[in-house]
């Protein structure tokens, strides 16, 4: 039984194809990620403005402390 050579032009399309829904899989993977990423983002901005509401500083002091020219109340 003679054993049937495939040619070279035949295992690039095939590796071509391979490649193509790597390709679309690792695509689709990334875009859930930054997905998740983006939620997290927003849960977090929502917690931050949660907690701004409740603090009793003025606006005027948080942005001063989140610029890193914190005034100390003491």
């Amino acid at each position: 039984m003679a054993r049937r050579s495939i040619p070279i032009e035949e295992k690039i399309e095939s590796q071509k194809e391979v490649v193509s829904k790597a390709k679309d899989r690792y695509e689709n993977e990334l875009d859930k990620l930054e997905k998740l990423m983006q939620k997290r983002d927003e849960l977090r901005s929502k917690e931050l403005m949660e907690a701004f509401a409740r603090s009793e500083r003025s606006f005027e002091k948080v942005m001063r402390f989140l610029s890193g020219n914190e005034v100390h109340d003491e």
